[in-house]
């Protein structure tokens, strides 16, 4: 039955402090949904760009991207060039034959380190401010966790509808 239940309503992620469980539940479920979505998904289809919206591909490797982005702001750190790279690439999706698998575990890789960062986070710190980008604008540590999370989700609903359209056409 828990397995049946999103993940926020199965409990506490161990380790989690309490302010940050939101955060983690919505990456959480967030991974499952995409392992479930994109089950099968032709990697051909990556690119594909039905009515001319965002491609899955895009959107798996953004969802990704800023994702690592936002944690490395969180951390009070700037990014490096290597993240700058992988920005420049989000819009063009690979397509070869391991295309989705790769994606797919790049993302729950992802996930996985957000939780090691949520887990050593003091809750203390949470109303601190953080800058984001280049022209450091202000934030709260709470304030870019909090969006990693929304931030997934809103790109993983636009994936979702895409993938189902370039599926059907």
């Amino acid at each position: 039955m828990s397995s049946q239940l999103e993940v926020w309503l199965r409990g506490p992620i161990a380790g989690i402090p309490t302010p940050l469980q939101p955060v983690a539940h919505a990456l959480l479920q967030a991974r499952e949904e995409l392992t479930t979505a994109l089950a099968g998904f032709p990697p051909a289809l990556l690119a594909a760009r039905p009515a001319g919206v965002a491609s899955v591909g895009f959107h798996l490797q953004h969802m990704t991207g800023v994702l690592n982005r936002l944690l490395t702001y969180a951390r009070q750190e700037t990014l490096s060039e290597a993240q700058f790279a992988t920005f420049q690439r989000e819009e063009t999706p690979p397509t070869g034959p391991h295309a989705v698998a790769g994606l797919l575990a790049g993302f729950a890789a992802e996930v996985e380190a957000a939780l090691v960062q949520l887990r050593a986070t003091d809750p203390a710190t949470l109303a601190e401010v953080r800058g984001v980008g280049r022209a450091q604008v202000p934030s709260t540590h709470l304030g870019l966790l909090f969006h990693a999370a929304e931030h997934t989700m809103r790109h993983l609903g636009q994936l979702l509808v895409t993938a189902k359209v370039a599926r059907a056409l």
